[in-house]
């Protein structure tokens, strides 16, 4: 049995209700060169209500991706034409749709990698298929969360963010942050001289526990750092976290 069959028997056991929890509707664009697995992601996804393409090389992602603008992607590190990571990054700088990284790579090195691309989160495989529905639902849901706040904010240094866009702007240029990125400035932006440990935003913001790995949130940090300058004074508490000092 190859690892698509083992994580569909896993799913076809999840009790009917907790399925229809999760029905969002919403569309989904799932580039994976393996196709069983591409087509199990797609069974699972479209019995909770979802709406799906499947592209099974990066070139057939990036012209389904122009076409339906889908509000997340899935997106295989291995494909055949590209790399996934490139796809990230390329995908990162186009477009505001959430990324979710499939690799069978398992080190923490390599999921640092793939955060860095711009992915705003990472399954290995073989995966269970609960696991990722629930990564799934739970990354949308704070994208909603953070468009669905209406108030403009304007901070010194000519920093400008419009949460209903998802958009930040520095001296009237835009500044393209990935949706973890907006939802971690957000994050730290309403808790002013907070002290906030890395624990506490991997539960708050990734929602469950990221296998311990606290180089998660560093890396989102970084980059934040790096693309907003001085204008975000993000504090390292050393040892415990980080904080937004105005």
């Amino acid at each position: 049995m190859n690892d698509g069959q083992v994580a569909f028997e896993r799913f076809i056991h999840l009790d009917s209700t907790k399925r229809g929890e999760l029905c969002m509707a919403q569309r989904i664009l799932i580039i994976e060169d393996e196709q069983p697995i591409a087509e199990l992601l797609e069974y699972a996804l479209k019995q909770e209500g979802y709406e799906t393409g499947i592209a099974l090389t990066g070139g057939d992602g990036i012209r389904l991706a122009e076409t339906e603008r889908p509000d997340m992607v899935l997106i295989d590190w291995m494909l055949p034409d590209c790399s996934g990571i490139d796809l990230c990054r390329m995908f990162t700088r186009k477009y505001r749709m959430p990324i979710l990284m499939l690799t069978a790579r398992s080190r923490t090195d390599d999921k640092v990698q793939g955060l860095e691309a711009g992915a705003d989160d990472y399954i290995t495989k073989p995966f269970e298929m609960r696991e990722v529905l629930m990564r799934i639902k739970a990354v949308l849901r704070r994208v909603e969360r953070c468009s669905g706040q209406e108030k403009p904010l304007s901070l010194p240094g000519g920093l400008c963010i419009r949460p209903q866009e998802m958009s930040v702007t520095l001296n009237g240029r835009p500044v393209e942050l990935t949706p973890r990125e907006f939802e971690l400035l957000l994050y730290l932006l309403h808790r002013p001289g907070r002290v906030l440990t890395r624990a506490m935003l991997l539960e708050e913001l990734w929602g469950y526990e990221y296998a311990g790995d606290s180089r998660t949130v560093d890396t989102h940090i970084q980059r934040l750092r790096k693309k907003l300058g001085s204008t975000v004074n993000i504090e390292t508490v050393f040892g415990v976290g980080y904080k937004y000092v105005p």
